[in-house]
This record gives C-alpha cells, sequence and structure tokens, in this order.
C-alpha cells in the first residue's frame, strides 16, 4: 500500500475550488517529470477533461488517470514527461482547463442573449 504524502499547492486560485490535492509517494526516484497526483472528491468529469488537455502537450510521454474504487472519492491522475517537471504541467493544464470553461461558459451567455433578444422581436 502506497502513503499518500500531502502536496500544499496555495499559490493558485484555481486549486482553492478544488478538494484536496496530494501526491503518491515513491515517484522520487523517476525524476521531477514522473509523478502520480490524487485529487480527493474528483471523479471522471475532471480526469478526462483535464488529461485530454494535458496529453496533447508535446513534452508530455503519457498521460492518464484512475478511479481507484468507485466508492473511494479519489481520483489517480499521472504525468510522465522527460522535459518538464510533471507538477508545472499539471498547474498548466488546470490553468487552460478553467480558459477553456471560462470561454465556454461566455460564448454560452453571449449566444443566449443574442437568442432572447430575438426571442423577444418575434413576439
Amino acid at each position: 500500500m502506497k502513503t499518500i504524502v500531502t502536496f500544499v499547492l496555495c499559490n493558485s486560485t484555481i486549486f482553492s475550488t478544488m478538494g484536496a490535492l496530494a501526491e503518491l509517494a515513491g515517484d522520487e526516484k523517476n525524476g521531477d517529470g514522473s509523478r502520480t497526483f490524487v485529487f480527493i472528491n474528483e471523479g471522471h468529469t475532471l480526469g478526462n477533461a483535464l488529461k485530454t488537455i494535458i496529453a496533447r502537450y508535446p513534452e508530455v510521454d503519457f498521460c492518464g488517470y484512475t478511479i481507484p474504487h468507485p466508492t473511494e472519492q479519489k481520483l489517480h491522475f499521472r504525468i510522465q514527461s522527460h522535459r518538464e517537471r510533471a507538477i508545472d504541467l499539471l498547474k498548466r493544464g488546470l490553468e487552460d482547463l478553467e480558459a477553456l470553461c471560462d470561454h465556454t461558459i461566455e460564448t454560452f451567455e453571449k449566444e443566449m442573449n443574442v437568442f432572447n433578444a430575438s426571442a423577444l422581436e418575434v413576439n
């Protein structure tokens, strides 16, 4: 059984809305480019979206996630790179995901306003 070591990321607002984040012990021998992060109270929604974004970075050799057990609210997220630190790639991925979500919301709201305005003109 692996021990979970608490990993504190407090200088970024993106992490303040999520549950706890930990790092699985035992990755230290693989260098800074290979890490498995454990997100508490997260699931496939975050895992799949984040994996899709980070896996497209050219410096990423491997990116994937697992849910260890359906009754546990944990997401194990693995990043491997020989060119950048895994934590930097994770932070970049979360920032890119946040920007994508912001863009989606803004576009949706803009189009809803256009639609509502045209519906009022018809009536």
